[in-house]
C-alpha cells in the first residue's frame, strides 16, 4: 500500500509530529477510505502524553473519522468505492462472546481494538489512527454517513456523538423526562443537542455564566451554575436522568442530590485522576444510580447517526490543519474550543 502520512507522538512530552507508516494490504472483508476529517477528542490528548498510563508509542490518535472509499477486499458486501463512511473508536472485537452477540462490542469481554493503540487482532501491531490520510479497516465497523449532514461536523459524532447517544437511549430519555448534562463542551454540546432532540427537559450545568446563552442556543431547556448553591437546591429530588461529561475531578455528590427516587447519575467523561468516592446515604435513601457508559457498538452508532441526519443535528466545530494540532491540545486544555476541533486533512496530503 502507499505511505500513509500522518501526525505521531513519539513519546509523551514530545509534541505530535510529522510520521510515516504504510497501511495493511487489504484483508478480505477490509475497506479502505481517504481520510477527509477528523475530529479531535480529549481522549487523544489522554493517550498522546500517556496521561492513562496505556500509550505504545509512536502514537497516531484520532477516532472520530469520516472518510471515502477507495478500495474494498473481495469479500466485501456492504460499501463500494466512493461511499462516505465513518469509523470510531473501534477497529474490531472479538465478536463471539456474550456482549459481541448483543451488539455491544465496546463491551467485548476479550477487549475490542482501539482505532487506535490498540493490538491488531491478526498481527499484533499497534493500530494507528485518523490522524493520517488513509485508513484500513473491516467493513463490520465501518459506518455508514447520512448523506444530507455536514461530513466534518459528522465526524466528532462518532465518539463525542454516541457516547452522549447511549447512555441518553439506555435509561429513556424523551417526552416527560427531565434530562441534565453536566459541562458544555465536546460531549455536553452533543448530549444537550440529542436530548433536546429526543423530546426531554434539559438542563444544562456550568460553572460558567458565558455559556448560558450558548447551552439554549443548541436546546437547553434551562441553564443552571453548578456553583451556586440556590439554583442547585431548587433543582433537588428532581431529575431522572444526569449525563456527567466532566473530564476533570470533582465532587460529584451535588449532583447525586439531584436525582429522583431511582433517578441515574452516568459519568462519560473520563479524568485523569478519579472523582472522590459519593457519600453512601446519598444514593441509599433514593434508590439512586452511580453508572457509567462507554461510547457505543456499531449497530448503535449507526442509529445515531440516523437519528442524527433524520434531525439534521452535526456537532459545532472549529475547522483546522493538521500542523496545527498542537495549539489545538492546548487550546482544548483551556476549554477554547466551541465545541470540536476537527481536523482536515487535505492539510496534510499538500
Amino acid at each position: 500500500m502507499n505511505t500513509t502520512h500522518a501526525y505521531a507522538a513519539a513519546d509523551a512530552k514530545s509534541p505530535l509530529a510529522p510520521f510515516e507508516f504504510k497501511r495493511r494490504d487489504l484483508r478480505d472483508h477490509d475497506v479502505q477510505m481517504d481520510v477527509l476529517f477528523c475530529g479531535v477528542c480529549h481522549s487523544d490528548l489522554h493517550t498522546a502524553r500517556n496521561e492513562w498510563k496505556n500509550a505504545v508509542y509512536p502514537v497516531v490518535p484520532g477516532h472520530e473519522i469520516v472518510g471515502r472509499v477507495t478500495a474494498i477486499g473481495p469479500e466485501v458486501t456492504k460499501y463500494k468505492v466512493g461511499d462516505l463512511v465513518g469509523v470510531g473508536c473501534l477497529v474490531d472485537s472479538c465478536r463471539t462472546c456474550a456482549s459481541c452477540a448483543e451488539g455491544l462490542e465496546q463491551y467485548c469481554e476479550n477487549g475490542f481494538v482501539g482505532t487506535y493503540n490498540g493490538p491488531d487482532r491478526i498481527t499484533g501491531e499497534n493500530t494507528y489512527g485518523g490522524y493520517s490520510t488513509n485508513l484500513v479497516v473491516d467493513e463490520e465497523f465501518v459506518l455508514r454517513v447520512p448523506p444530507n449532514l455536514d461530513p466534518a461536523g459528522v465526524a466528532p459524532l462518532l465518539c463525542a456523538g454516541i457516547t452522549t447517544y447511549s447512555p441518553l437511549r439506555t435509561w429513556g430519555a424523551g417526552p416527560g423526562k427531565k434530562v441534565g448534562i453536566v459541562g458544555l463542551g465536546g460531549l455536553g454540546h452533543m448530549g444537550v443537542k440529542l436530548a433536546h432532540a429526543m423530546g426531554a427537559h434539559v438542563v444544562l450545568f456550568t460553572t460558567s455564566a458565558s455559556k448560558v446563552e450558548d447551552a439554549k442556543r443548541l436546546g437547553a431547556d434551562e441553564v443552571v451554575i453548578s456553583k451556586n448553591a440556590g439554583e442547585m437546591a431548587a433543582h433537588a429530588n428532581s431529575f431522572d436522568l444526569i449525563v456527567n461529561t466532566v473530564a476533570a475531578q470533582h465532587d460529584l455528590n451535588p449532583f447525586i442530590g439531584l436525582l429522583k427516587r431511582d433517578g441515574t447519575l452516568t459519568l462519560v467523561g473520563a479524568p485523569e485522576h478519579d472523582h472522590p468516592s459519593p457519600q453512601v446515604f446519598n444514593l441509599i435513601f433514593k434508590r439512586r444510580r452511580l453508572a457509567g457508559s462507554l461510547i457505543g457498538g456499531i449497530a448503535e452508532t449507526q442509529e445515531m447517526l440516523d437519528f442524527c441526519g433524520e434531525h439534521g443535528i452535526t456537532a459545532d466545530i472549529e475547522m483546522i490543519p493538521m500542523q496545527k494540532i498542537n495549539d489545538a491540545y492546548e487550546r482544548m486544555l483551556k476549554s477554547d474550543v466551541k465545541y470540536r476541533f476537527v481536523i482536515d486533512l487535505d492539510s496534510l496530503r499538500k
